[in-house]
């Protein structure tokens, strides 16, 4: 778990929620969370004494980082084709795929 004085001093040296968070290996949302007391969900008034330890009106997007869900990957698509290419019923099975495939 990162301390407050960890966080702050990256924010300190400049680096944003988020740059901290990858930095810490941490969501952005944690690391503004322990940088300033408050949810980054948005779902509090943000007190003043937050405010002077860089609490932000708009920090929604810091609780909801995007999801990495890749729909494909080379890796995987390779390591397929050397399974079917060392299985002689997956190689068949391929083989119409194609035949099928091409019209």
């Amino acid at each position: 778990m990162a301390t407050r004085e960890q966080v702050q001093q990256l924010l300190d040296e400049g680096l944003g929620y988020e740059a901290a968070g990858q930095r810490l290996g941490i969501p952005a949302g944690q690391v503004y969370m322990i940088a300033t007391g408050v949810a980054a969900d948005g779902g509090d008034t943000v007190p003043e004494q937050a405010r002077d330890r860089g609490a932000i009106p708009a920090s929604q997007r810091l609780a909801n980082p995007p999801a990495e869900n890749p729909t494909s990957s080379r890796l995987v698509h390779d390591w397929i084709a050397a399974r079917v290419a060392a299985d002689p019923q997956m190689r068949a099975a391929a083989a119409r795929q194609k035949a099928d495939d091409s019209g």
